[in-house]
């Protein structure tokens, strides 16, 4: 049961991570279409969000086999300096 709730998990994680570099990909053919919004413009954006895609998929495989996803973004959202204020403040 635990395992298939951690499979869930990583595999949200893994979205998260697929889903950053598809986003600035998609951002630079909206930027591209809106400076052109032709066919050829809408052939390069749509270009931009695949490659996107395409470097969000291998990177975020690359941490599920290398790290885990769950355990990369652990660390991508940890504040030290929070932490160190917590362990500091007065009890």
């Amino acid at each position: 049961m635990f395992k298939v709730i951690e499979y869930i998990i990583e595999i949200v994680n893994w979205i998260k991570i697929v889903l950053s570099p598809t986003l600035i990909g998609v951002v630079i053919g909206l930027i591209i279409y809106g400076n052109y919004p032709n066919f050829r413009g809408f052939i390069a954006s749509v270009a931009f969000s695949c490659v996107g895609l395409v470097i969000g998929i291998i990177w975020a495989t690359r941490i599920w086999k290398r790290v885990g996803t769950t355990n990369f973004i652990a660390r991508v959202n940890a504040s030290p300096d929070i932490d160190e204020a917590v362990r500091e403040r007065p009890k």
